[in-house]
């Protein structure tokens, strides 16, 4: 969990405010630029951003409809043309007008949607411009229609009293999360640092070094709109080895953890546990 959040009804007038200014419901990317809140501190309370949006009293676009593969094809090509480059899927996520998920359900996997957007604007010379920033090997990537039986997710529960013999000189891994790139959950630190760069962005934060000393990260995040300040950061698998390390918490603002389980964290330390972060982020991205 974290700390230190803003609460729902500050999201909420954040929301507002930014509409306000926009005269329409803002962007996802409009409302962090403008609120300097980040994702996370608004997913913490609603479980969309379109959810979100309504709760403000506005309607956002709404993705549950029924879309014309055109209509996204041509945002998608909108919003290549804007960048001047292929976006990532994270990147579209956090810019663009629609989920990937909705591209994804009508074209199969995100690393298609350059081929099918070449077949679909090659013929209209109002997509010149757009179609010259494909390169031809990307738009061949094959077309896979994706259906359920293509999850990346284990096809086989195996029951929890069911144990097998370790085997020697193998290596081990956590539970199966499928996060992105990430298969499996962290099993160490390392596994922590490598998953809050994945979604330092999208938390507020921008990591200014990492080091081997105390302590392992230093940081910046927004405060409000226009301002910046510096966080000491301390990664660790789970928060109560910060404890066990003998750490002062003098030296650190902040834990980033794969579990929370020290009860008795003193109230000056702030502590991400980034087991609960995934499970938001990734039920944004459905």
């Amino acid at each position: 969990m974290t700390t230190g959040l803003p609460d729902k009804d500050e999201v909420l007038n954040a929301i507002r405010e930014a509409a306000k200014t926009l005269g329409r419901p803002p962007s996802r990317a409009e409302f962090k630029s403008s609120s300097g809140m980040s994702e996370y501190q608004v997913l913490k309370h609603f479980p969309s951003w379109r959810e979100a949006v309504r709760a403000a009293g506005l309607e956002p676009h709404s993705t549950n409809m029924p879309l014309d593969p055109g209509v996204l094809l041509e945002d998608w090509g909108q919003f290549v043309r804007r960048v001047r480059r292929i976006p990532t899927r994270d990147q579209y996520r956090r810019e663009g007008t629609y989920s990937p998920g909705v591209f994804e359900k009508k074209f199969g996997p995100w690393s298609s949607i350059p081929g099918h957007f070449r077949s679909f604007a090659e013929s209209k010379s109002e997509w010149a411009d757009v179609v010259a920033l494909i390169p031809i090997e990307v738009a061949r990537a094959p077309f896979v229609v994706s259906t359920p039986s293509q999850s990346t997710s284990p096809s086989v529960t195996v029951p929890s009293t069911q144990r097998y013999p370790k085997l020697e000189n193998r290596s081990t891994y956590g539970n199966p999360i499928d996060f992105r790139g990430l298969r499996h959950e962290p099993v160490n630190e390392e596994g922590v640092v490598f998953l809050f760069g994945m979604v330092a962005r999208e938390l507020g934060y921008l990591v200014e070094v990492l080091q081997a000393g105390y302590p392992d990260c230093e940081a910046k995040r927004q405060v409000e709109p226009g301002k910046w300040q510096r966080v000491r950061i301390e990664f660790e698998y789970e928060s109560r080895n910060f404890r066990d390390h003998g750490y002062s918490p003098d030296g650190c603002d902040i834990i980033v953890c794969w579990r929370h389980n020290w009860q008795d964290c003193p109230t000056k330390l702030e502590v991400v546990e980034l087991k609960s972060v995934i499970q938001t982020l990734a039920s944004d991205e459905e």
